[in-house]
């Protein structure tokens, strides 16, 4: 097999993105190094809200394959409001787990998705 046609069968992960073996190793931020409105809605998390949209709490699909694979119903998001915007902006925090008020890890994004870190408490 040539060496062009080993590039494409045996892909690597590529930084932010999916490779032959999952999700790239996301990096991280801690949770006082947020925005402070994510800090609130990091709490609003853990305390069960309540949230100021609709479809904060909702399940999140994880179509990106961004982060870890889990069954439907493990991830769920929240709007992280955007000072200026009158719609829900780009920012969202995304939490997994069984636990909905405590969650196994919660990630944040300030890009609509295209991009994702790890919130480390």
């Amino acid at each position: 097999m040539c060496k062009f046609a080993l590039a494409i069968a045996f892909p690597v992960a590529m930084v932010g993105g999916v490779g032959a073996r999952g999700p790239a190793a996301l990096d991280s931020v801690d949770f006082a190094e947020l925005p402070a409105q994510a800090q609130v809605t990091q709490r609003l998390i853990r305390s069960g809200g309540p949230f100021p949209f609709a479809k904060d709490g909702t399940v999140f699909g994880n179509r990106e394959r961004l982060l870890p694979a889990h069954a439907r119903g493990w991830y769920r998001e929240y709007t992280v409001p955007t000072p200026g915007y009158r719609d829900r902006g780009a920012r969202r925090i995304v939490c997994g787990g069984e636990q909905v008020t405590n969650p196994h890890a919660c990630y944040y994004t300030d890009d609509h998705y295209a991009s994702f870190r790890l919130i480390a408490q």
